[in-house]
Order: C-alpha cells, then structure tokens, then sequence
C-alpha cells in the first residue's frame, strides 16, 4: 500500500516493484523517482512520508537504486535544498565541515599506514622498502567510498592493515586477477587463503632479512607496477 514505508526491489515491469514478501506493487502514479546521489534530498524525502526505498543486489553487495514518493513531496524537498545550499551560510558551513573530514582522513591514513609498517615488520636493511611498501597499500587502501577493509570500522586497524596487505600482495604479486576459477562455492575462497600463505612466506623472506636479488625483487616489481597504473 502506498500509505507504507517499504524497502522494496525493482519490478519486472515498469511501473512496478516487488515487495519484501515477493508480491508485484504498482507503483501509485502520483509518485517520481528520486535517484540515489543525495543524501540529503533522500533523507528528507524518506521523512516527509511514505516512501518506497528501492534496493538490489549486485553480487554480495545491496545497491540504492532510489527512493519512489509523492512527486510533489520530492519537488518540494529538492526546491528547499537548492534555496538552503545557496546560502553563504551554507557555504561556510560545508567547507568546514570538508575541513574537518579532510583533517579527519590525513589522520587516518597516516595511522594506517603505520598499523601496515608494523605488520610488514620487515629486517632494519629492508625498512626502506616496508615504509614505501606500507604507503602504497596505505594510497590505495583508504581513499573515502573505495569499498576496500580498509575503510570498515567493524575491525581493530590493526587487522584491517593485515587483511589490506595480504589483498595487495594477492593482485600485485600473483596471478589471482588472471586466474579462471570454477564457479563451485567455495573455490575462490580455497584460492585465497592458498595465496595468502604464499603473501605470508614472501614477507617471512623480508623479515628474515634474507638476501633478495633487487632485479628480481616481486615486491620492487610490484611497487613499480601499482606506481605506473597510478599514473
């Protein structure tokens, strides 16, 4: 019904959508779409009424697709905004608070790239190659919406630096993105964690401080790689 607040998933006819229940809902012709990217207009559309969030699943991840309501109600709603954001004072108060996010992340990622340094905890005569090893992962690991484990705050940063290196070593240093796994539950998991053992004996050679050739060095060549794919 209209009158309710529904997650809901896309139809598979226009016009409609499918309930949490499974049943088809005809979406009320009175209502718009409001497509997902504002926050704001979202969270005040959702508010103001009754509303139909549209989700989907895209693999292991749920994608918003937007959110259908009272088209007069989501006008409304995007026509307040865009007075509120043209303000000087909204202005001002936006660049703070990006501000304070920025000051925020350059904190973060100096304190990941630390929790990676001492989790490499390689031989003093390779600390050079760790501090550069610990900032590349660090660069590619934290940047905000990037989806890695990096970003979750559901473990200690310490295992998340772990889980961070072993990912990085598993595209940069092995053939993982090349390989062709059968599609049995599982499998890919089985391939992980038998690159990951591999990831730990390399990093066990640098902790050692056993002699690495540079010319072959995989962790040099893969340093060099991430760079020109950087670039």
């Amino acid at each position: 019904m209209p009158d309710q607040t529904r997650v809901v998933a896309p139809g598979k006819t226009d016009g409609t959508v499918i309930s949490e229940s499974g049943h088809s809902l005809t979406i009320p012709h009175t209502w718009a779409l409001l497509k997902p990217g504002d926050a704001g207009a979202t969270r005040r559309v959702k508010a103001a009424g009754p509303s139909w969030t549209v989700k989907a699943k895209r693999g292991r991840r749920v994608i918003a697709l937007g959110v259908w309501a009272p088209a007069d109600t989501i006008q409304r709603v995007v026509a307040g905004l865009e007075t509120e954001r043209s303000t000087d004072a909204y202005k001002k108060k936006q660049a703070s608070a990006k501000r304070r996010r920025d000051k925020a992340q350059d904190q973060y990622v100096t304190e990941f790239t630390q929790a990676v340094f001492e989790f490499l905890a390689f031989d003093d005569c390779y600390s050079d190659l760790a501090q550069r090893l610990a900032v590349a992962i660090a660069t590619h690991a934290t940047p905000v919406g990037s989806g890695t484990v990096a970003r979750t705050s559901r473990i200690p940063v310490q295992q998340r630096a772990q889980s961070a290196v072993i990912a990085w070593l598993r595209h940069q240093t092995t053939g993982y993105d090349n390989m062709k796994i059968p599609r049995v539950k599982g499998k890919r998991r089985e391939v992980r964690r038998m690159l990951a053992a591999k990831s730990r004996e390399l990093l066990d050679v640098y902790r050692s401080g056993q002699p690495v050739n540079s010319d072959t060095c995989l962790l040099e060549s893969a340093l060099t790689s991430a760079l020109v794919k950087a670039i």
